[in-house]
């Protein structure tokens, strides 16, 4: 018989995307022996997936020598021969450590459902670590500007939105950590008031321990400021020279005295933090890079961000992309962490049919949340409080919304396309001559959005 195009050819094994399938099937064969191993205080398992997509079992070193070695031998010969080539040879299936830090340490990781010291590890050839949610912070309001594909108005959004909370007596942080595609800057800055140097400057120079060289010349205030002040840290000075130079190695870990390392989120964080102990603003605005890459998950899930706006286009990419990412939240455990700080943002909504256009946008949002973020119970209306936190209706039990809900996440804020924006060369000229009245015109929702977010006592 001739094989056809459309017959599946046979591998060896099972892939990558089979392997926590695989997992689970031999955890749940063997979950009488695993309870009670776990049961005991001094055990805990982690199954490690290493760089290459292998998989072995990590245990505590006392069983190393003890009577249940054996069975343990045998159990890991099951779940290699399950994952073929994915899984370690017999005699390398099992590694054994006196300290489960110490076994995590560098892993994204996450605990095994059903099981009490259970845990997969991820090591990643990249630091993005989706799975590690940063408590939000309790100094400045942050406000991440995200999304999957890039050219949807993010970064007009962001500069209009500082324009705005200046324009209200607002002391405004804007980061452009758009490394890669920088222009934010440009935005609210004229040339002449570009600082010396910039942010990828100060994660160069913090390698060797001289970022206090770039840090006095890294802020600019934008004359966009009105009554309150913008303050600009952009992603290179005005004079960029070796940027590419630069850039490859702003991602680097520090090496610190005694041999540990500081990965670059931790390095990334203490410099917002400085910044915003110089600068004390009332809310700082992070452009990030679109994306599912290290720059996005250091903003999103690593700077303890308050909001964090989720730009969507109507579109399969779109939805695709971001289901992708909250799937990952909730195989991980973390997304009851971080959901309640989402916000989509309807970006470029088109001049004609635009109810049509939202309504659909709105749709598919609620398709994503509902199958991934929201609670399995009737939705109740609730509502997000001017400090940002959410109304939970008396007979609530979870965390779930009507579809109809404009209070909802994924009701989205829409930011109106307007020819006034469209191929500009200046968009700090634009906004220099803009009115109020023009710019809620476009930006409203998520000028008033953005703006309620702040605590009340810093908007008085």
């Amino acid at each position: 018989m001739t094989k056809t195009s459309m017959e599946p050819i046979s591998t060896s094994g099972p892939t990558f995307d089979q392997i926590s399938a695989a997992i689970k099937a031999w955890l749940g064969a063997n979950n009488d022996f695993l309870c009670h191993f776990l049961a005991q205080e001094e055990n805990w398992l982690l199954i490690n997936r290493d760089l290459n997509g292998r998989v072995r079992l990590v245990l505590p070193d006392h069983i190393q020598d003890s009577t249940e070695r054996g069975h343990w031998d045998e159990l890991a010969a099951k779940l290699m021969g399950q994952l073929g080539p994915h899984g370690h040879p017999d005699n390398t299936a099992i590694l054994f450590e006196t300290d489960l830090e110490h076994a995590r340490h560098g892993a994204s990781c996450y605990p095994m459902n059903g099981f009490t010291n259970a845990w997969m590890a991820d090591r990643l050839a990249t630091e993005a670590n989706w799975t590690h949610i940063t408590p939000e912070t309790k100094g400045a309001t942050r406000v991440v500007f995200f999304s999957i594909k890039g050219g949807v108005g993010r970064s007009t959004a962001l500069a209009a939105t500082a324009w705005h909370l200046a324009q209200a007596g607002k002391r405004v942080l804007v980061l452009d950590l758009d490394l890669e595609s920088p222009g934010l800057s440009s935005a609210l800055l004229p040339p002449e008031r570009q600082p010396m140097y910039g942010i990828t400057d100060w994660l160069v120079e913090d390698l060797v321990d001289n970022s206090d060289a770039v840090f006095d010349s890294m802020i600019a205030m934008s004359p966009l400021s009105h009554d309150g002040e913008i303050h600009v840290a952009p992603a290179h000075g005005a004079a960029h020279g070796e940027y590419l130079a630069k850039l490859g190695r702003v991602w680097m870990p520090k090496l610190l005295a005694g041999g540990t390392r500081e990965g670059w989120t931790v390095r990334l964080s203490r410099m917002l933090d400085k910044l915003e102990t110089r600068i004390r603003p009332d809310i700082v605005l992070i452009d990030s890079r679109s994306g599912i890459d290290e720059i996005a998950s250091a903003c999103i899930t690593e700077l303890g961000a308050n909001l964090i706006l989720l730009f969507a286009l109507e579109g399969e990419q779109t939805w695709n992309g971001y289901r992708m990412l909250f799937e990952q939240w909730l195989r991980a455990g973390v997304a009851q962490q971080i959901r309640e700080r989402l916000q989509v943002v309807g970006a470029t909504v088109p001049e004609l049919d635009r109810i049509e256009y939202l309504s659909g946008l709105r749709e598919h949002a609620y398709e994503v949340f509902v199958d991934t973020l929201y609670d399995e119970l009737a939705p109740v209306k609730l509502g997000r409080r001017l400090d940002g936190s959410w109304k939970v209706g008396e007979l609530s039990e979870g965390w779930s919304f009507d579809e109809a809900d404009d209070n909802a996440p994924h009701a989205p804020w829409a930011v109106h396309w307007h020819r006034s924006f469209a191929g500009l060369r200046s968009l700090q000229g634009r906004l220099a001559v803009i009115d109020a009245q023009e710019l809620q015109s476009i930006f409203n929702p998520l000028l008033e959005g953005v703006h309620n977010i702040i605590p009340t006592e810093k908007l008085s």
